[in-house]
């Protein structure tokens, strides 16, 4: 089975038995087919943490079948799309947690919202699919919190002997101090995708879906910032500060939340999200951009 290098490696490198799995791929879909009847073609999309793939089920129904190491993320995203139950988001038709799998509706045309130039435009509809998303949450869940999420920044610490390493100073002291403060004035807590962003909302018929949701538990303010990272963002100190006040402004009066709310939850997350970058062996390159946000957010607070 011929698979990308980078997904191999990333696989590899970030789960607990990433290489056998991979070793086991093949027989793994050739008994989800057997499984479902279904025939599963050679992956055409991007593949990351998770192999995903078009299949053609026995009625000629085409669908998206989603195989990764079984881990608790994997658990979580099938029990948000069980909740979410295709309302704003990809319809899940199967799943098996233990084993990984995920069947999935396929969306057409399923363009990225990168499609969307007019970046006010594309903000606003993202705005729509958050408004579309957010549900409370059942008494019973395995969801982790946006304070579960918040200690990876105790680990930061961790691992540079109480400083921040590489990380501006400043910026980590600021990251910790609103954890602290927002999540003690938090109000009641939803179910969040935890990375909703350009790439992970679909053309869907005459509207817009999102795929891949993390799953996590906190208020409908902590959801803008993985879209305030995305996509490319422009180089120039000046062009971003003037992309994210626009942004904040277009999200804060759509969503009818505090704007200064959305700005010190998305400046704590753009620190943390740097951080797990770091974490999983991330390239500086891959992390400096986001904590260039997280600068120019602090900037217009």
């Amino acid at each position: 089975m011929n698979l990308p290098t980078h997904f191999t490696k990333i696989v590899s490198t970030t789960f607990i038995g990433g290489a056998e799995w991979l070793a086991q791929l093949p027989d793994l879909l050739a008994e989800c087919e057997r499984r479902w009847d279904l025939k599963v073609r050679p992956s055409t999309f991007t593949l990351s943490y998770n192999y995903v793939a078009p299949a053609t089920l026995a009625d000629s129904t085409e669908i998206v079948l989603k195989a990764g190491v079984p881990n608790r993320e994997l658990r979580t995203e099938i029990e948000a799309l069980q909740l979410y139950d295709g309302r704003g988001c990809v319809r899940l038709l199967d799943a098996d947690p233990e084993a990984g799998i995920l069947l999935l509706e396929r969306l057409y045309s399923g363009e990225m919202l990168t499609i969307i130039t007019d970046d006010d435009e594309a903000t606003r509809l993202a705005a729509q699919v958050m408004q579309s998303l957010w549900r409370p949450l059942p008494a019973e869940h395995s969801f982790p919190s946006v304070a579960d999420w918040a200690a990876g920044l105790a680990e930061l610490r961790q691992e540079f002997g109480g400083g921040t390493g590489p990380f501006n100073k400043k910026l980590v002291e600021t990251a910790e101090s609103i954890f602290t403060d927002l999540l003690s004035s938090s109000g009641d807590p939803v179910l969040l995708h935890g990375d909703l962003h350009h790439y992970n909302i679909l053309s869907a018929g005459d509207g817009w879906k999102m795929i891949d949701p993390k799953g996590v538990a906190g208020e409908p303010a902590y959801e803008v910032g993985a879209l305030l990272r995305n996509p490319d963002l422009p180089q120039q100190a000046s062009a971003l500060a003037q992309l994210t006040a626009r942004r904040l402004d277009i999200l804060a009066e759509m969503l009818a939340l505090d704007r200064e709310r959305l700005r010190q939850w998305s400046l704590a997350q753009a620190v943390l999200s740097a951080w797990w970058s770091y974490e999983d062996g991330g390239d500086p390159a891959d992390w400096q951009p986001t904590m260039r946000l997280a600068s120019v957010l602090a900037k217009l607070g």
